[in-house]
């Protein structure tokens, strides 16, 4: 037993087989129960089990069993590390859907109403062949399944029509029981795992009473629909998860590793770090990193959905599964290929799971209702009518069991993550990022979008424009002294001042006690004195802007300029103006947002003046001189009229991005891109910020389709059932007709263009 100091190591294991979120619910279920066994996590559409584990009551291969007596192959997670002890995100959430848990109540043990509508699987579905695709309908359990079932039903109707009638009839008895043996046999795995009601149970209590009333036709007929269906399901979701695993093809097997002795031919996977790669023309870029040699157009459309190749040279970064379009370049690694760009992409896409959309977590607490709801009202039809009103038995016990078919909700839980899981990957491949199904919602919900100014709307390469010396000061000495200052910063207008001193050759000296001031500047000591480049409003209000150098400032800031006052020793030295030009895309995205009906505000810490001139020329609302808490204000202001999303950097302005219903990251794969914000657009475009909406709406008008097509179809056959008009066998393809109908729908998002206006 561990004390209660330690954590238990957390584990992943790579699960195939699930089809439908009650599936997860299944596994989830079953391994929870294990002694040792915590935080577990169930994935659908990354087909993940992740939880904590302590080996010294439970052994991995305890689990292992467990999983796969359900009828789900499983094997330990690719690349993980399982002694490894760690912290495990939370259970609630990830892929349990259907499951009895909420988020409040994630740790309880009452789970046997969420395990009501799981299928049956073979152990091996879906297993990944050695080069890593995946087998053919027919290759798995449950195509095999359905070969056997439906070569029994044909031999079972030959010998109807060619043999007696009581031979037939045993025939398709035989037919029946050997179909329905392996559904049998994972519905008391089930019960044994403490799951009573599952469709594998269902299913057997269906086809032992269609027996027992002498329907032994029909009941060999739902068998072999049941095992369609099956097979069904499975392709479907196959096609609804390979959006993730082409992202994960992007990147090549192997990179031409430079040594002393020449270069040589290794596994991609193996690259370090501070290696350097060769990568010919043609050839997709291997890992993460910087070229050290050569200038070549790169075609980042794997990574940002950028289809235009941009031109990059020595210290420009480039990203693994890009494509080297001209000529030969020598990248040094920076990162390892288990954190490469799109490595982290697919790790949001699958952890995006766990933020499940509150529609979502409505249909789970739904569901947990339905079926105990649907078995009751089958034992009425079974009973009521023949005891209370002198009704057959036979055909009473028949529409109920017809009844227990239809009882299953696997198409209502599917309904939401199906299309979660196409819409985040059809934005993955196009640069839009969203972390899970309640950041698509609240997305979808925007009525007003906030922009940041220097990097977001701006392109985020300001250039000095303008020096200004005063009295005693020349040029070179304002540059020189805000360089001292500003060296070592990443602040565009940081870097903006450092460029015009290498250009001027003016000498940037140590500093030391460099402070930043939020929303006025910075100040360092440099050669024993105090430096400061601030704003023009602070140095108003602190009284070092003289009224001559107010008016050169204003009148700069009227052009659109932002003005920054370099002060030395408690003296003016001068003015520097920069100029960032908005986006190219800016004022058509503006425009996109305004058809959408939604609003857009310019929040930004520069001087009024300035943010007047680039708002008025982009067409929109601005609000200027703003301190961080500001923005935060602003924000709060704004979402009482009704969503706000933000859009930053994703390192600037992150109370405002925190505060925001979502906050998005604008930058080209960055880590603060991917990690720090709920969503991300990886292209350096304004537009992209109206695709996001345009994708998150799409999302959840095919959430609400979903959810009526398998509401509907239930509702229409509980009718027909009780009233007799449909019977078993249409019972069952309703069942899973309307998972397969709700998947192939959620499959249409993977072809949608957000950045083409309907």
């Amino acid at each position: 037993m561990m004390s209660k100091h330690e954590t238990a190591p957390v584990l992943e294991w790579t699960v195939t087989g699930m089809d439908c979120g009650s599936c997860a619910g299944k596994i989830k279920g079953a391994v929870e129960r294990l002694p040792g066994v915590s935080a577990v996590e169930v994935a659908l559409m990354s087909e993940r089990l992740r939880l904590q584990l302590d080996e010294s009551q439970t052994g991995r291969q305890t689990v292992e069993k467990a999983v796969s007596a359900l009828g789900f192959g499983i094997s330990p997670r690719a690349g993980q590390e399982q002694g490894q002890s760690g912290k495990a995100a939370a259970c609630c959430g990830q892929g349990h859907h259907g499951h009895d848990h909420d988020h409040d109540d994630c740790h309880g043990h009452d789970h046997a109403h969420g395990d009501a509508h799981s299928h049956s699987h073979s152990h091996e579905d879906e297993k990944p062949l050695a080069d890593g695709s995946r087998r053919a309908w027919h290759q798995t359990g449950k195509g095999r399944l359905v070969i056997l079932t439906g070569g029994l039903l044909v031999l079972a109707w030959a010998a109807h029509f060619m043999l007696p009638p009581e031979v037939g009839a045993w025939v398709f008895t035989a037919a029946c029981v050997i179909g329905v043996a392996p559904v049998a046999r994972r519905a008391f795995a089930a019960l044994a795992a403490g799951m009573p009601f599952t469709i594998e149970m269902l299913m057997t209590i269906a086809a032992a009473g269609a027996l027992a009333i002498g329907a032994a036709e029909e009941a060999a007929l739902v068998v072999f629909l049941f095992a369609v269906g099956e097979v069904l399901e499975g392709v479907a979701a196959n096609r609804a998860r390979e959006g993730i695993r082409a992202l994960a093809r992007l990147v090549p097997k192997t990179a031409l590793l430079e040594t002393r002795d020449g270069t040589r031919e290794v596994p991609a996977e193996s690259l370090a770090p501070g290696q350097m790669v060769l990568v010919r023309p043609g050839d997709r870029i291997p890992a993460d990193g910087a070229i050290r040699s050569g200038i070549s157009g790169i075609d980042e459309s794997p990574v940002t959905g950028e289809s235009v190749p941009v031109t990059k040279s020595e210290g420009d970064d480039v990203f693994a599964g890009s494509i080297n379009t001209e000529a030969v370049l020598r990248i040094e690694v920076t990162r390892a290929a288990a954190d490469n760009t799109i490595a982290r992409i697919i790790r949001l896409v699958e952890e995006a799971e766990s933020a499940r959309a509150p529609t979502e977590r409505f249909i789970d607490r739904f569901s947990r209702y339905y079926m105990p709801f649907i078995v009751l009202l089958a034992a009425t039809v079974a009973v009521v009518p023949p005891l209370g009103f002198g009704g057959e038995w036979n055909t009473w016990i028949y529409r109920s069991l017809s009844l227990l078919l239809i009882g299953c909700p696997c198409a209502l839980v599917i309904s939401v993550p199906a299309s979660i899981a196409s819409s985040l990957s059809a934005g993955a491949r196009r640069g839009l990022l969203m972390k899970g199904g309640a950041v698509i919602e609240a997305i979808a919900q925007v009525k007003t979008v906030t922009f940041d100014k220097t990097g977001t709307l701006t392109a985020g390469r300001p250039q000095v424009v303008d020096v200004f010396p005063f009295v005693g000061f020349d040029g070179l000495d304002v540059i020189s002294a805000a360089a001292s200052v500003e060296a070592g910063s990443s602040h565009p207008l940081a870097k903006a001042i450092l460029t015009r001193a290498q250009e001027t050759g003016a000498s940037v000296l140590p500093s030391s006690g460099a402070r930043a001031m939020a929303g006025r500047g910075v100040e360092a000591s440099v050669a024993g004195e105090l430096v400061q480049v601030i704003s023009p409003r602070h140095a108003r209000e602190t009284g070092l802007l003289p009224e001559s150098a107010a008016a050169v400032a204003e009148r700069l800031e009227s052009e659109g300029k932002t003005v920054v006052c370099v002060i030395r020793a408690g003296n003016l030295a001068g003015l520097v103006a920069l100029r960032d030009e908005p986006r190219d895309d800016a004022r058509e995205a503006i425009g996109q947002l305004e058809r959408l009906g939604v609003g857009a505000v310019m929040l930004t810490g520069d001087n009024a003046r300035t943010a007047a001139a680039i708002a008025s020329g982009l067409g929109l609302q601005q609000r200027a001189e703003l301190m961080p808490e500001d923005k935060v204000r602003e924000v709060r202001t704004l979402a009482a009229s009704g969503g706000v999303m933000m859009v930053g950097d994703g390192i600037n302005d992150a109370p405002a991005l925190a505060q925001a219903s979502v906050g998005v990251a604008m930058g080209s794969g960055t880590d603060v891109a991917l990690e720090t914000a709920h969503a991300a657009v990886l292209r350096d475009r304004v537009s992209d910020v109206a695709a996001l909406i345009r994708l998150a709406r799409k999302a959840m008008g095919n959430i609400r389709q979903n959810i009526a097509i398998a509401l509907g179809l239930k509702a229409v056959f509980l009718v027909t059932s009780i009233l007799g008009i449909t019977g078993l066998w249409l019972a069952i393809m309703a069942d899973t007709g309307a998972t397969v109908l709700v998947t192939v729908n959620a499959l249409r998002l993977l072809a949608y263009d957000p950045a083409k206006e309907a």
